[in-house]
């Protein structure tokens, strides 16, 4: 396997420049979509229509989603390969949905839309007293565990990469922000606010489960495939002690709610290789109990080892 160097910097591109007419559009027609979201009594059933019409009119994303999944679980069907497919639209209709409706929920009624499951994890991992570092991914709602934790339990930060649009990425962070959490990744020096919140015994969430490139990362094993994720997780947590849980909120059809699950603790030993491996094979674990709720849309397999041919 390759050892690589993260770069901190990925988290500060600079915004890609797009004329004014074209950001202000962008941003209105999104508002327009979050009011629509927001007001419509059929709310869930708008979003899937959105969805199912964006995945007709973006045939590379189905494409790419199908690639994955022949990879990642060849023991599948095409007819299962399909269902999970659809599982994740419907994912994602959720989590546009409930984005949409962050300004009405609050303390009085988040536990209608979510409960948890393993907070004592999270308990004891705050009594150690060196901060808690969520390994997160595009599993299920991660707009909504952040959100809903913030109210349930206590605000947290969340790292982010900046939007290309400056209005659509003001527009995100005022509702990450409006259940009390922060974002950082925004200025220059990200580690700075991030070391301090970890200090502070306060917990920070991190998605994981994107393609880095081969200068940025490390290869693990990932669904039985050679996968170049970031490092730079693993080192943080093994730099200042801060306990990894891995952390996403499920959708259960049972209850018609989330559930907020909080799995045990990753014990983390220094060695960077190890570490980072241990952590992709518990959101491996994860994604294959709920594989309908992962984005597959994202060539998550992009980056390849030197010699080996591309997979998309």
């Amino acid at each position: 396997m390759r050892l690589c160097t993260p770069d901190p910097r990925r988290y500060n591109t600079p915004l890609a420049r797009h004329s004014p007419f074209r950001n202000h559009l962008e941003a209105a027609l999104v508002r327009s979509l979050l009011a629509a979201y927001r007001y419509a009594p059929f709310r869930l059933g708008l979003s899937r229509t959105a969805f199912r019409l964006f995945d007709a009119a973006a045939p590379r994303l189905r494409r790419a989603a199908l690639r994955n999944l022949e990879l990642a679980l060849p023991e599948t069907s095409p007819a299962e390969r399909a269902r999970i497919l659809e599982g994740c639209w419907q994912s994602l209709s959720r989590v546009l949905a409930g984005i949409a409706c962050f300004p009405d929920i609050d303390k009085s009624n988040v536990h209608r839309f979510i409960r948890y499951d393993g907070f004592e994890h999270f308990e004891a991992a705050k009594r150690r007293g060196r901060g808690v570092l969520f390994a997160t991914a595009h599993l299920g709602n991660w707009e909504f565990s952040a959100f809903a934790h913030a109210l349930m339990a206590e605000p947290m930060s969340i790292v982010v990469r900046p939007m290309d649009n400056p209005l659509l990425d003001d527009l995100a962070t005022r509702y990450r922000t409006l259940s009390g959490n922060a974002v950082i990744g925004r200025g220059k020096d990200f580690l700075r606010p991030l070391l301090a919140a970890l200090h502070r015994n306060e917990a920070t969430g991190i998605l994981i489960d994107q393609n880095v490139t081969a200068d940025r990362g490390v290869f693990v094993d990932f669904f039985g495939l050679p996968a170049c994720v970031d490092s730079g997780f693993a080192r943080l947590a093994a730099r200042t002690g801060a306990a990894v849980i891995p952390g996403y909120a499920l959708w259960s059809e049972e209850e018609s709610r989330y559930v907020l699950v909080f799995e045990p603790e990753v014990e983390i030993t220094g060695d960077t290789l190890r570490d980072t491996q241990a952590i992709h094979a518990r959101l491996e674990a994860a994604i294959r109990r709920h594989p309908g709720q992962w984005m597959w849309i994202h060539r998550r397999w992009k980056t390849r080892p030197p010699g080996q041919p591309p997979l998309y």
